[in-house]
């Protein structure tokens, strides 16, 4: 049986990305085979298949994979046929403090992911996905939905009554706010456009702010907690973004830092840095630890991911093009 698949080619572009046919693989000792039925995008997979940070090597993009168990290897525990199951961002970083730095391991980037029909991996690429989760819900939960748990609960810590600020509407930011409302903190969120403003009221967000309006935000988000500040900022632009964010902090406020929207480099105002004692904290995703407490969460909560727009695989370089107009709130889900 052949295994279909999309492939970006060496040097990255989206008119660079194929079909093509692969066999189909017995699972080996440790390993499971999966029919996958859905996927997600996020910049990190668009900046592979886009050629920003250009694959070395003909690739199958795509982090986030769900769908279903057909077939365990021997030694394999905790997965059987018929499991849904989702995808872990780092196979090999189990739990704890970070183990793996960079890209090297992660699927669609440093080896094969998930824009084809069927994979087989080590048990550990794979969690189970949550009950009532279709498979294109499930697919949005390896990448965007544990950095925002990471940033929130692992590293952040937090309490109900913080307050918490994320930054646009792509997935990290929706997630955290969802998950930010779950345990009753305050949310200020960012966007720039009035029918975003309107969806992220609808989602639970106390207090909007258009930052091209008003892109002093930071101020602006001081003054709405009456000058204290925010416990929890979701950095996601990087180099445009961090001062007004810096800004916003309240005294000893923590700022994850898990994008780079608005660039690679940036210059950190020290002062300002010393003065509020604030801790800015970069993450990469989490471990499938931080995944599975995750979802037994989600299991014991009503929480639905906010899913954009939905694809088929033969179009990816379609989705990949709606993704970069940025008109989404949430997630873009391929179907497989």
């Amino acid at each position: 049986m052949n295994v279909t698949a999309m492939q970006v080619c060496r040097g990255g572009g989206l008119d660079k990305i194929v079909r093509i046919e692969l066999p189909s693989r017995p699972p080996d000792w440790g390993e499971v085979r999966v029919r996958v039925h859905a996927s997600s995008l996020n910049f990190h997979d668009y900046a592979v298949v886009s050629g920003l940070t250009a694959p070395s090597a003909d690739r199958i993009p795509l982090s986030d994979g769900a769908g279903v168990v057909l077939e365990v290897g021997p030694g394999v525990t905790g997965l059987e046929a018929g499991d849904h199951v989702v995808s872990t961002f780092f196979p090999g970083w189990p739990d704890g403090r970070p183990t793996v730095g960079g890209f090297d391991t992660v699927p669609g980037d440093g080896i094969d992911g998930f824009a084809r029909t069927e994979v087989t991996m080590p048990v550990a690429a794979f969690t189970r996905a949550p009950h009532r989760y279709s498979h294109a819900e499930a697919a949005t939960l390896t990448t965007a939905g544990v950095t925002a748990w990471r940033a929130l609960f692992t590293e952040g810590n937090l309490r109900p009554g913080e307050t918490v600020l994320v930054q646009g509407t792509g997935g990290v930011s929706i997630f955290a706010l969802q998950f930010a409302k779950l345990v009753g903190a305050t949310v200020i969120a960012t966007t720039s456009t009035a029918n975003k403003e309107a969806r992220l009221e609808q989602l639970g967000a106390d207090h909007v702010i258009n930052y091209r309006s008003t892109p002093e935000w930071g101020a602006e988000a001081r003054a709405v907690t009456g000058g204290r500040g925010v416990d929890h900022v979701i950095e996601v632009g990087g180099a445009q973004t961090l001062e007004q964010s810096m800004i916003a902090a309240a005294t000893g406020g923590r700022i994850a830092l898990i994008g780079v929207l608005g660039g690679m480099g940036a210059s950190v105002p020290l002062g300002l840095a010393l003065a509020r004692q604030v801790r800015i904290r970069a993450l990469l995703v989490g471990s499938r630890r931080d995944q599975l407490d995750m979802i037994g969460a989600l299991e014991n909560s009503s929480l639905r991911p906010v899913v954009d727009t939905t694809f088929e695989l033969a179009d990816l370089a379609g989705a990949f093009e709606h993704q970069e107009a940025g008109r989404h709130l949430g997630k873009i889900c391929i179907t497989i």
